[in-house]
C-alpha cells in the first residue's frame, strides 16, 4: 500500500473514517434500501483503492497516485453513482425482462473492468483471474464440449448477470449486501477492540495463563493469536500483527524458525474459527444458508476449542521433547495487570449475549462498539480519545475497502456459475468421481476448497465451494441426517485451513518471511499444528454432537473422541507423551489417533474406548519405563 503525501493521506483517512462511521450509524438506526446501500458501499470504498495501491510494485509511483490512477479512481465511481441516482428504477426493473439499455451496458462494462483492476491491485491477482475466466466462460461456454457446454449468452445478458441482478448475484447481489451491512459493522467493532487495548488484555492473559509452563512462549503465542484473530478476521494480517512479536521470542527460546512460523500461522488461521466473530465468511454463511448467526457460533464453539486444544497439546509435547523452558518470570504479567484491563471483556460478552438472543448481527455489533468506547473510559490506560476513535474508523475503512471488491468479485463468480449451470455440472463431476460415497465426496470437496484457497481469500473461496459442494453433501448425506449447517461448517473449515496448507499457504508464507525460514517448511509445520481443523471438519458431518446437537451424552461422546484422537495424533508427530517416543511408537500412536478420528464406520463408543485405552496403555508403559526395574 502507498504511503501517500500528507494532504492526500489526510483526505483519504477522513473519507474512510467518515464512511466507516456512517456504516456504524446505519447498523444501529437502520440501513437504506438494499440497492442504495450497496451503491453507497461500493462508491465510497472502491475508488480509493486506486489511490492506495499502485498498479505495479516496481514501475508505478510508490508515494503518490499517477494521472492514470486518478482516471481509474473516477471511472470506478461512475457506475455506482449512476446506480445510486437511479436506485428506484433499478429496484423496480424486472431482471432479464426489462431492456438493458446501451447506457447500462457501458456502465456495466466500466464497473466490471474497474472491479477486476481493484481486485488485482488490492486483494489477489488470482481472484481477478478467476472472475475474468468466469465472465469469459459465459461468452464462450457454448463452444466447449461435454459438461462444460452452455447455451449462448448475448453480451447484454453477460453484463447484466455480472453487474446488476440485486436479487440473485453479481456485483450488486446479496453478497455485497452482507458486506455493506453486518460484516462492515463487525469490522468496526474489531477496530474498536484494537484501539481500546483489548489486544494487550489478550497478550497479558495468554502470558499469565501459559507462561509458567514448558514452551510458554509458544503457548502464549497460540492463545494471544487466537484471540487476536477474533478481532481481525484475517489470518495474514493476524500473522503480521502478532507474529512480529511472538515468532522472534519463540525462536530465542529454542524453537526452530520453521516450527515457530508454523505455530504462529496455525494459531492465526484459527482465529477465524473462534466465535463470536469468526471472520466474514461466517456472516455470509448465515445469509446464504438462512441460519441464525447465533446458531452458527453455538455450533462452532466446541470445534474451535478443540482446534486450539490440539495446537497447545502439540506445542507442549514439542517443548518437552526439546527441553524448552517456561517464560522468564520477569516477563510474565501479574494477574492484577490482567485484571486492570478486564473490563474490556464486557463488550465481547455483550455481543455474544445479543447474538444468542437472536438480535440482528449489525445491531449487536453496533451496541458492542458503543459499549467498547464507553467501557474504555473506566480506566485511564484504556481510555479512547477522539484520535483513537478516528484511527479505529480509518483502520476499519482500510479493511472494508479490499473486502468490498473481493466479495463483489465472488458475487460475479457465483452469478456466472449459476447462470451457466456450471454449479450443477461441477457438482455432478465431484459426485460422479465419488461413486456415491459420502466419505470420498467429502475428501474431494475438501481438496477442492483447499485448491481454491491457494489463489483467492477465504470468504470468496467458501462462497464458491459452498455453491458447488453443499448441495452434493446434503444429497449424499440425507441417509445419515446431514443438515445444512453441518455441510456449510465443513466447507467453511477447509476454506479457512487453506491459508495454512501447502503448497500455497498465505498465512504460513507471511510467518516464514518474519522467521526467515523456508515458506514450504513453514506451511508443512502449520498444516501439522492445524491438524484439528481436518478432524473437526469431518466431525461436523459424522459426529454432530460437537455442534451441541442432540443429548448431552452425544456431545460428551463426540468431544471425547476428538480429544483422545488429537492427543494421540499430536503426541505421535511430536514424538513425546510422558517421555520421548521411538520411531515405531510414534507411528503406532499417531496411526491410532488417526483411526479414532476418521474411522467413522466404527461405532462411536468403540472409537472412544480405543482412544482412551490407547492413551492409558502408552501412558502406563512410559511411566513404567521411566521408573525402570524394581
Amino acid at each position: 500500500m502507498r504511503d501517500l503525501p500528507g494532504w492526500l493521506r489526510g483526505t483519504v483517512t477522513l473519507w474512510l473514517a467518515f464512511w466507516a462511521g456512517v456504516h456504524l450509524y446505519f447498523g444501529g438506526f437502520g440501513f437504506p434500501a438494499p440497492v442504495e446501500m450497496r451503491a453507497i458501499h461500493l462508491i465510497v470504498f472502491t475508488p480509493p483503492l486506486f489511490l492506495l495501491y499502485p498498479a505495479f510494485k516496481r514501475r508505478s509511483p510508490q508515494h503518490r497516485p499517477s494521472v492514470v490512477d486518478w482516471l481509474w479512481f473516477a471511472a470506478a465511481a461512475v457506475p455506482h453513482a449512476w446506480v445510486l441516482w437511479n436506485a428506484g428504477d433499478v429496484n423496480d426493473r424486472m431482471e432479464y425482462v426489462d431492456p438493458f439499455t446501451p447506457t447500462m451496458m457501458a456502465l456495466g462494462i466500466v464497473c466490471l473492468v474497474t472491479l477486476l483492476e481493484a481486485i488485482r491491485r488490492a486483494v489477489e491477482p488470482g481472484l481477478a483471474v478467476m472472475v475474468a475466466i468466469c465472465i469469459l466462460y459465459m461468452f464462450t461456454g457454448y463452444l466447449l464440449p461435454g459438461v462444460l457446454n452452455t447455451r449462448p449468452f448475448s453480451v447484454p445478458e453477460v453484463v447484466e448477470a455480472a453487474w446488476l441482478v440485486p436479487t440473485a448475484g453479481g456485483v450488486y447481489g446479496p453478497l455485497t449486501g452482507i458486506v455493506a451491512t453486518t460484516i462492515a459493522v463487525f469490522i468496526i467493532f474489531g477496530s474498536f477492540m484494537q484501539a481500546s487495548g483489548t489486544g494487550r488484555l489478550f497478550s497479558n492473559f495468554g502470558a499469565a495463563v501459559a507462561g509458567r509452563y514448558s514452551g510458554g512462549t509458544a503457548k502464549v503465542a497460540v492463545i494471544s493469536s487466537g484471540l487476536f484473530g477474533t478481532m481481525s478476521g484475517s489470518s495474514v494480517s493476524n500473522v503480521i500483527t502478532t507474529g512480529s512479536m511472538t515468532i522472534p521470542v519463540m525462536m530465542r527460546t529454542g524453537y526452530k524458525p520453521g516450527v515457530a512460523a508454523g505455530i504462529e500461522s496455525a494459531a492465526s488461521v484459527g482465529g477465524a474459527l473462534m466465535p463470536p466473530v469468526m471472520g466474514a465468511a461466517a456472516f455470509v454463511m448465515a445469509e446464504i444458508a438462512s441460519i441464525a448467526y447465533g446458531d452458527i457460533i453455538v455450533a462452532a464453539a466446541i470445534g474451535a476449542v478443540l482446534y486450539f486444544f490440539a495446537i497447545l497439546c502439540a506445542v507442549h509435547f514439542e517443548a518437552k521433547r526439546l527441553g524448552i523452558q517456561p517464560m522468564d518470570l520477569r516477563d510474565i504479567p501479574a494477574w492484577r495487570e490482567v485484571l486492570a484491563d478486564s473490563h474490556l471483556a464486557f463488550p465481547i460478552a455483550l455481543i455474544v449475549w445479543l447474538m444468542v438472543e437472536r438480535w440482528s448481527g449489525n445491531y449487536a455489533a453496533f451496541c458492542a462498539s458503543l459499549a467498547m468506547v464507553a467501557i474504555s473510559w473506566l480506566r485511564a490506560r484504556t481510555r479512547m480519545s477522539w484520535r483513537d476513535i478516528l484511527k479505529a474508523l480509518e483502520n476499519a475503512g482500510l479493511t472494508m475497502a479490499p473486502l468490498a471488491v473481493s466479495i463483489a468479485g465472488a458475487g460475479v463468480v457465483v452469478s456466472a456459475l449459476t447462470a451457466t449451470g456450471m454449479v450443477v455440472a461441477f457438482g455432478g463431476i465431484i459426485k460422479e468421481m465419488s461413486g456415491g460415497s459420502l466419505a470420498l465426496l467429502l475428501v474431494l470437496l475438501a481438496l477442492t476448497v483447499i485448491v481454491l484457497g491457494m489463489g483467492i481469500p477465504t470468504t470468496p473461496s467458501y462462497i464458491i465451494a459452498a455453491a458447488i459442494g453443499v448441495p452434493q453433501i446434503l444429497e449424499l448425506g440425507r441417509y445419515i441426517g446431514v443438515e445444512p449447517l453441518q455441510a456449510h461448517l465443513f466447507v467453511f473449515y477447509f476454506a479457512v485451513l487453506a491459508d495454512a496448507t501447502p503448497p500455497v499457504a498465505a498465512a504460513a508464507f507471511a510467518a516464514a518471511a518474519i522467521s526467515k525460514s523456508s515458506p514450504m517448511m513453514a506451511g508443512l509445520h502449520a498444516a501439522r499444528f492445524a491438524v484439528a481443523g481436518f478432524t473437526v471438519g469431518f466431525a461436523f458431518i459424522y459426529d454432530p454432537g460437537i455442534m451441541l446437537k442432540g443429548e448431552l451424552l452425544h456431545t460428551f461422546r463426540a468431544t471425547g473422541i476428538q480429544v483422545t484422537a488429537l492427543v494421540l495424533i499430536t503426541a505421535g508427530y511430536a514424538g513425546y507423551l510422558v517421555r520421548p517416543l521411538g520411531p515405531v511408537a510414534r507411528v503406532v500412536v499417531g496411526s491410532t489417533g488417526l483411526a479414532v478420528a476418521f474411522a467413522h464406520s466404527v461405532p462411536d463408543w468403540t472409537r472412544l474406548a480405543v482412544g482412551c485405552g490407547a492413551l492409558a496403555l502408552v501412558f502406563a508403559w512410559q511411566r513404567a519405563v521411566a521408573r525402570g526395574p524394581a
